[in-house]
């Protein structure tokens, strides 16, 4: 399963690790939170993206960790 990290702007409480398929959620400096962990594959990953966009967060990045 490919890792996963999404850096999106405004902080998020770590209780949101389940709405978003159980990814971890982490606050960081500059106002920015980490979303990170594995997902099973692109339909799981655009769902991520589709609750991201519900909710209105900004995306500031996305990157594939595992290569």
């Amino acid at each position: 399963m490919p890792e996963y990290e999404i850096r999106l702007r405004g902080h998020l409480d770590p209780s949101w690790s389940a709405w978003f398929g159980d990814l971890t959620v982490q606050p960081v400096a500059k106002g920015q939170t980490i979303l990170s962990g594995l997902l099973i594959d692109q339909t799981a990953l655009h769902g991520v993206l589709v609750r991201i966009r519900d909710q209105a967060l900004e995306l500031l990045s996305l990157r594939r960790l595992d290569g």
